[in-house]
């Protein structure tokens, strides 16, 4: 529906990803055995408060609230009933982008805030959206970019070079350098000068400083976004997350084999539905992570010991403890471990997910058991795609809705063309060719009886007609193509704005292209549109 302020339509839906995160939003049981009860589902977080509340008592929970960071805007008073009365919390997260990245990561914001309203509603305690932000990291090759439509109506993507591209280490331990604020500069360059662009301005200006990091500087503008909306957040490598994980970590490093052996037959099971693994489990692979000379390095066992992935240095167990112990850093989970790292640390109820997230979550259920915690509830998240008046038009000009603008640009391009001259004006140029033809014989017969030799000047007068017949028929071709290219650019540009690349608006445009067009508004109407419904 559109908004009268804004001027655009938010679109909300819910991507669906992976066959196995379509059947579980489906509930269907086969996949649901998969997961900890229905995303819509009341009583699936009632049970995992009940859950969470054997294990959380009002110390762990003060210890938790320490690993919070409240963001401008936010309420710490909040946190304190949190502790006093048994709060909870409702996680979503990702890995740092530059500027902030894709729109994607405020949907899965906004859709913990509003689940995080509705289960505050329903449990009569404190429950607190909280986002991760995945500083521990090391693909830089993933976090350095963005995307961005500009004024001159192009797509642009700025990205920020790796200090050292020989090694890998997590995102927090590397400054973006002295290069962040010209790239900055040309960022800004592609937005609208309108009244909403000089605070956005000077909160990119604050955060893209040389000696911050992508994982400092995607955290200040996502606190500035959502704070105010309700958020909270914490960084993976904040040391009250490390001290409160490493526990967990050594025992993961310990019980490697046997944990190994827990995923694989979740895995087993998985395939036997039919449904896959979203994550591939290799053989001998740890769940973490150690800090080497290559960087952030995989770990595996090896001959009653550990190797590291890249760089092949060979450790005990008794050496990994010991790097651990000296550099609280130096140890990190991976992709499957970090959930179960989350719930222990925080009195989590839910986990807001991406379609990729929500399906490998599917392999985590008896993992999270056999480290004595019970799995979340993972609720997709919502998504949107935004759709500008200026793009409506269009769309309305050509008679085609949003999703049939994601078809290969030359499919569109030939359904909505005409390389060919209209019918009336065919019928209408054969009509008058018969009419000359007709008349030019009747006008030889006619001169006949004036002049014989006067046929040849009547059929160059015939010549002459139909050659300016061709030449009409001409122009109105080359009149077609002009009209043509001109539907063909509109076209280009709604296609570039709601698909870009290809791809769903929300994984490739940064957020910054709307804020400078319609400020804190557009931020507003995304929570209110992003409903969340519990049965």
């Amino acid at each position: 529906m559109a908004d009268i302020r804004l001027n655009l339509e938010v679109l909300v839906s819910r991507p669906t990803g992976a066959p196995v995160v379509g059947a579980y939003m489906e509930a269907d049981p086969r996949a649901l055995a998969f997961y900890s009860g229905h995303f819509s589902d009341a009583g699936a977080y009632a049970a995992k408060a009940a859950e969470v509340d054997g294990r959380f008592n009002r110390e762990r929970r003060g210890r938790a609230a320490t690993a919070l960071t409240v963001p401008p805007g936010g309420d710490a008073g909040r946190l304190r009933r949190f502790v006093e009365k048994g709060g909870y919390v409702v996680t979503t997260g990702q890995q740092p982008g530059l500027f902030g990245g894709p729109l994607y990561n405020l949907y899965k914001g906004i859709t913990a805030i509003r689940l995080a309203r509705a289960l505050e509603s329903r449990l009569g305690k404190p429950v607190l959206p909280v986002f991760w932000v995945a500083s521990e990291d090391h693909d830089w090759a993933e976090a350095n970019h963005t995307y961005l439509v500009g004024v001159d109506n192009e797509l642009h993507a700025p990205s920020l070079d790796a200090p050292d591209a020989s090694r890998q280490p997590s995102l927090h331990r590397v400054p973006m350098g002295a290069a962040a604020p010209a790239l900055l500069d040309g960022f800004l360059s592609h937005l609208p000068q309108t009244d909403f662009s000089p605070p956005f301005a000077a909160l990119l200006r604050e955060a893209m400083v040389p000696d911050a990091t992508l994982p400092v500087a995607f955290s200040r503008i996502l606190q500035e976004l959502l704070g105010a909306h309700g958020m909270y957040f914490t960084d993976a490598a904040t040391p009250v997350v490390k001290e409160a994980s490493a526990e967990l970590l050594l025992e993961e490093l310990e019980r490697a084999e046997e944990l190994e052996a827990v995923l694989a037959g979740t895995g087993a099971r998985l395939e036997g539905e039919g449904y896959g693994v979203q994550v591939p489990l290799l053989e001998g692979g740890v769940n973490l992570f150690l800090e080497g000379p290559g960087g952030r390095e995989r770990l595996y066992r090896e001959e009653g010991g550990f190797r590291l992935r890249l760089s092949g240095e060979r450790l005990t167990l008794a050496e990994v403890r010991a790097r651990a112990g000296a550099e609280p850093l130096a140890l990190s989970p991976n992709v499957l471990l970090r959930p179960v790292v989350e719930s222990s640390v925080f009195p989590t109820l839910s986990y807001v997910a991406g379609p990729g997230e929500a399906a490998y979550w599917a392999q985590l259920a008896d993992y999270f058991l056999a480290h004595g915690i019970g799995m979340p509830v993972v609720h997709p998240r919502l998504g949107a795609t935004v759709v500008e008046a200026k793009i409506r038009k269009v769309l309305d000009k050509f008679g085609l809705g949003v999703e049939g603008v994601q078809r290969p640009f030359h499919e569109l391009a030939g359904e909505v063309t005409r390389d060919e001259v209209p019918g009336a004006v065919r019928a209408a140029l054969g009509s008058l060719r018969g009419a000359i033809g007709k008349g030019v014989g009747e006008l030889q017969d006619a001169v006949k009886t004036v002049d014989p030799t006067l046929k040849g000047t009547v059929q160059s007068v015939r010549s002459q007609a139909f050659s300016a017949m061709e030449e009409l028929e001409r122009k109105v071709v080359a009149a077609l193509k002009r009209e043509n290219e001109v539907f063909l650019s509109q076209l280009e540009k709604a296609q570039l704005h709601l698909f870009p690349m290809g791809k769903p608006q929300e994984r490739v445009i940064n957020p910054f292209y709307f804020l400078a067009r319609y400020g804190g508004a557009f931020l507003d109407e995304l929570v209110e549109r992003f409903e969340v419904n519990l049965r």
